[in-house]
């Protein structure tokens, strides 16, 4: 792996994410972070910002994220380096992340920045949605799941031992830094995790850039530069879209979750760890979301078919049962769909779809239909 090391502009792709008074900017492109330095200071105004990034990440970026600031006259504070991987994103370095930064005397101007994935966005944001009630922070993600989900949107939190993302809160970025060279240092499973989160935006409201990934997914896993900048975009783009106009989750943003309340239930039986990465379980749920539609013959087959196909054909997991090493609950697995945090009046609320390019929510689905699907997807091919 090799850090990432920008020395003339780069090209940018400018998404906004209009909320009023809260609006931010995305910015996506190929070196763009090492030339983000008055972008950060425009929000820094003045103040040392707080780095919060992992071990894994600092070696890579962080030297990058520093140098951008320190020519923009931005001298940082220590970073903060947390351990890397799913399981830091819990009350404990929940609580050890907020004592380090309390005790550096912060004030509401003090911004921190979130140097890394999924996990280091979420708990950053939700450090900075809990200091004082309420600091700035940005969003720097440096997986391709962060810079396609996570870090837009402002949902931030940790999981708890009663299942993923239930402690937290909907607290805004002030700009969201989208470095696709920052992808080339990732190993190839967690670009295809993240890839599961761009085919989610093609199955849930653009059939057309589901057809384009169909003809281009390998390019962008294979890290084709072109590529993976359109990808980006166009996911960050049709995220801003619906939360613009539905930033609690109270309308179509509950579509975003195509294929989490399958996955979110496979993470927990495996640990939250390596076992099962958050992207593999989504295209594993959103495989499984198809299939129930069809079942319930809300969805043609066909389409459950390419949906399926794609994510098999860049290689992603599609069933529970390409998971080795992992003997299935089925009831353990309903038990934990249960306790989803979109269950609303004891239902469970899944989001289908009757064709590639159109999801929406069902509360009445058969829990026979739901256990019949996951029943057949774990049993070995």
């Amino acid at each position: 792996m090799t850090s990432v090391n920008a020395t003339t502009p780069a090209a940018l792709d400018t998404v906004r994410l209009e909320l009023g008074a809260r609006s931010y900017d995305i910015l996506v492109g190929d070196g763009v972070l090492a030339d983000a330095g008055e972008r950060i200071a425009a929000i820094t105004r003045g103040r040392a910002p707080i780095v919060v990034t992992d071990a894994n990440v600092a070696p890579l970026h962080l030297d990058t994220l520093n140098a951008a600031m320190l020519a923009a006259g931005i001298v940082p504070q220590p970073a903060i380096v947390l351990p890397a991987g799913e399981k830091t994103k819990d009350f404990a370095h929940f609580q050890q992340l907020m004592d380090d930064i309390l005790g550096r005397g912060i004030e509401r101007s003090t911004v921190l920045l979130a140097l890394g994935g999924g996990v280091i966005g979420d708990i950053t944001g939700f450090a900075a949605a809990s200091a004082l009630r309420g600091i700035d922070f940005i969003q720097v993600p440096t997986t391709l799941l962060s810079q396609v989900d996570s870090s837009v949107g402002g949902k931030t939190g940790i999981n708890s031992r009663h299942g993923k993302n239930l402690i937290g809160a909907f607290h805004q970025p002030r700009l969201v830094i989208a470095d696709t060279a920052t992808l080339d240092t990732l190993p190839r499973r967690e670009v295809l995790a993240g890839y599961a989160e761009v085919v989610k935006y093609g199955l849930i409201r653009q059939p057309d850039f589901f057809a384009w990934l169909e003809r281009n997914g390998r390019r962008v896993v294979d890290g084709d530069s072109d590529a993976r900048r359109h990808a980006v975009t166009v996911s960050c783009r049709a995220k801003a879209d619906i939360v613009g106009v539905d930033e609690r989750e109270s309308g179509d943003r509950a579509l975003l979750n195509l294929g989490h309340t399958f996955g979110h239930a496979l993470e927990a039986a495996t640990g939250f760890g390596q076992t099962l990465l958050h992207g593999e379980g989504v295209a594993i749920g959103m495989v499984l979301a198809f299939d129930l539609s069809v079942r319930l013959g809300l969805c043609p087959a066909d389409d459950a078919r390419r949906a399926r196909a794609h994510l098999a054909d860049v290689g992603l997991p599609v069933r529970p049962a390409d998971i080795p090493g992992v003997a299935w609950d089925v009831d353990g697995l309903v038990r934990s769909m249960a306790k989803d945090k979109k269950v609303q009046d004891g239902r469970i609320t899944f989001i289908l779809a009757d064709r590639i390019g159109n999801a929406f929510t069902r509360r009445d689905v058969d829990a026979a239909a739901v256990r019949a699907v996951l029943d057949e997807s774990v049993q070995p091919a």
